[in-house]
C-alpha cells in the first residue's frame, strides 16, 4: 500500500506538495518532521484506501497531543 503525506508551505498559498511512502512508519515520521518543524500547513497522511489523517486525529496517531 502507498502512503501519501499531503501539505502546504504556507497557510496563504492554496497549492500542495505531496510525498510518497510504502510503509506507514515512514509516512508518519515524515508527518511528525514536518509538523515539529512548523514551517508547513495542512499536513495530512493519506493511506489511498480513503482514510485521512489529520488536525487533531493525525496529533493523536502521532503521540504528540498536549491538550494546552
Amino acid at each position: 500500500m502507498t502512503y501519501r503525506i499531503i501539505y502546504r508551505e504556507t497557510p496563504t498559498v492554496p497549492a500542495t506538495s505531496a510525498e510518497e511512502f510504502s510503509q506507514e512508519h515512514q509516512a508518519l515520521g515524515r508527518a511528525r518532521e514536518l509538523l515539529e518543524a512548523g514551517e508547513h500547513h495542512g499536513v495530512a497522511v493519506d493511506d489511498g484506501r480513503g482514510n485521512t489523517l489529520h488536525g487533531v486525529r493525525l496529533q493523536l496517531k502521532l503521540g504528540g497531543f498536549k491538550g494546552d
